[in-house]
């Protein structure tokens, strides 16, 4: 690894333990999947949206980790931090967590070297803005566990049930935690109500919402592919790519926990976006955020 991606690992890691969770008690596991019931509360629906909602920013003050041939070396990038809501029939899913809602009362956020974290707006004020309480959730997911996917899990402990990779869980609670990993942001997964998976995952059993396996940034990392009755597929990249020049040139961050198995997870993932004629979605991109419908709005 370059001197520049162990020097990333490392002011990554002070961010990391500033983090603090939001706490809430706990259900026993569950570790046998079970059909979702047909939602009739809070944004019942009769085919899926997607909301996109803002759960934070990291300003990257230099680049040199998200590549492993050098070519970003010394580069600053705004990231977006999205949570989304995907509304079924069957229920509702978030599928990333975002960085923690305790991050709003640090006005302007928090630098950590060449980090910036901030929180404008709280998920817990966006979901009320939705009419729905975190007990409204039923499944909660996450395309990996890296503290900026998982930052309010806490928020999700009543009564949603969280769907997890298991080696991705396995991992994620090794000791010590694994690089960009908050223990603190997961200290309910081994209690919380739980359905675990190897490799794919149809969330509500009728192909429209699927967790599809794309390890190499961590070992269990997916994206989320959508079939949305007007705008058609569209897949949520989760870390696969974190930029859209990452997208273009497929470079490879330093820190990822295979680089083999990131080239592959390109290959899948791009040959789906090209047969599918799919929209991706490139999480952290600024870009792609903006053109997603405005929250409250929502794509459908």
């Amino acid at each position: 690894m370059k001197r520049q991606g162990f020097k990333f690992l490392a002011v990554l890691g002070v961010a990391l333990c500033s983090m603090t969770a939001i706490a809430a008690d706990a259900t026993p596991a569950a570790a046998v999947p079970a059909a979702a019931p047909a939602a009739s509360g809070p944004l019942a629906v009769t085919s899926p949206r997607l909301y996109a909602l803002d759960c934070g920013a990291i300003k990257v003050g230099d680049m040199a980790g998200f590549s492993d041939i050098g070519d970003q070396d010394g580069q600053v990038k705004n990231f977006v931090v999205p949570c989304f809501v995907i509304a079924h029939p069957k229920g509702i899913l978030v599928w990333d967590a975002g960085l923690n809602d305790g991050l709003a009362e640090q006005k302007g956020g928090v630098d950590h070297g060449v980090f910036h974290l901030s929180v404008k707006t709280t998920l817990a004020s966006q979901l009320k803005t939705m009419g729905l309480a975190p007990t409204d959730v039923t499944y909660l997911a996450f395309s990996h566990m890296h503290f900026d996917h998982t930052g309010n899990a806490g928020m999700f402990t009543a009564s949603t049930t969280w769907l997890m990779n298991r080696g991705e869980l396995a991992w994620a609670l090794s000791d010590p935690a694994p690089f960009g990993v908050s223990a603190e942001n997961l200290a309910a997964a081994k209690t919380v109500k739980s359905e675990m998976f190897v490799g794919d995952r149809d969330v509500f059993g009728d192909g429209s919402v699927r967790i599809l396996s794309s390890p190499g940034h961590t070992p269990g990392s997916a994206v989320l592919m959508l079939q949305l009755k007007k705008a058609g597929p569209v897949i949520l990249s989760g870390d696969l790519y974190h930029t859209l020049h990452n997208l273009e040139k497929h470079r490879v961050p330093s820190f990822n926990t295979s680089r083999a198995e990131t080239v592959a997870s390109f290959d899948r993932v791009d040959s789906i976006v090209r047969n599918k004629k799919a929209r991706l979605v490139v999480q952290h991109s600024p870009e792609h955020f903006a053109k997603l419908p405005k929250f409250p709005a929502y794509l459908d």
